[in-house]
């Protein structure tokens, strides 16, 4: 065979062989990357009063693919655990729907973000699973101190005056419209509006507990949305912002931001996280 010949058949006997090692780099590679990616902190999802794990559908996706595992818990009596509402059911209940989840999937190292009424179950989570916690992110959240009460943060007076009445006499707190939290698109609205669930009462009256003796308390964060229109917040965000002890986020969008702008929050979760 002429020395052409068997230089071009070793080079085409060769090339397989540079596929394979090529195909088994490159496995190799995702393989890490994989393992890199598994390693990121696992982020809680805690929705607001009247909403479900639903209302986290948008911004799922999008946390997921920068290598979080992403849970989305329903707090009993509201979303898909809307057949189990009762007027009993209050905080302590919601904080135990979280610690269960917790234990269940038992995760470490989580970000605990609460939404709203949320700020109040994740600040309750962290006196009682510290240890599988890695930090707080509360969006446009209840900041609650020990003893104070949902009710006692709502603002204007008259919202809080027609909540009471009403929790008092039904024992539940009728949803609030999509709208009034900063939802203008059609569709959006149309999928919002028949999920929406009646808040238990107890839940808004049951005060956030006393910190353990000896309770440390986890980094916090605090993103608030600018164009929040419901009022209670907004001091929440003020107290916050030049707070050395807290990271703060401001998004220029409507209190509900996973449904709004949900783009615009995975960039800000993903960053502290």
């Amino acid at each position: 065979m002429a020395p052409e010949a068997r230089a071009v058949r070793r080079h085409l006997l060769a090339r397989p062989a540079i596929a394979a090692l090529a195909a088994f780099a490159s496995g190799c590679t995702s393989v890490a990357t994989a393992h890199v990616r598994a390693r990121k902190s696992p982020i809680v999802l805690v929705h607001g009063a009247w909403y479900g794990g639903w209302c986290w559908k948008k911004l799922t996706p999008l946390l997921e693919q920068e290598g979080h595992a992403v849970f989305a818990p329903t707090l009993t009596g509201l979303g898909d655990r809307a057949h189990q509402s009762r007027s009993d059911i209050d905080l302590d209940l919601h904080v135990r729907d979280v610690l269960a989840m917790l234990d269940a999937e038992d995760l470490t190292d989580a970000t605990l973000v609460g939404h709203s009424y949320g700020g109040f179950v994740i600040a309750a989570v962290a006196q009682r699973a510290r240890p599988r916690l890695k930090q707080l992110i509360y969006l446009d959240a209840f900041v609650p101190d020990a003893g104070r009460r949902v009710v006692d943060y709502l603002l204007p007076l008259e919202r809080r005056q027609s909540i009471v009445k009403a929790g008092e006499e039904t024992g539940f707190v009728a949803p609030i419209p999509p709208q009034a939290h900063g939802v203008t698109d059609a569709q959006d609205i149309a999928w919002i509006t028949p999920r929406l669930a009646r808040q238990p009462f107890a839940t808004f009256t049951q005060p956030m507990p006393l910190a353990p003796e000896g309770h440390v308390s986890l980094p916090s964060s605090y993103i608030a949305c600018a164009q929040s229109a419901g009022g209670a917040f907004g001091p929440f965000a003020a107290r916050l912002r030049n707070d050395p002890g807290w990271r703060f986020r401001e998004l220029a969008t409507g209190h509900n931001a996973m449904v709004i702008a949900p783009q615009l929050l995975a960039r800000v979760l993903i960053e502290l996280a």
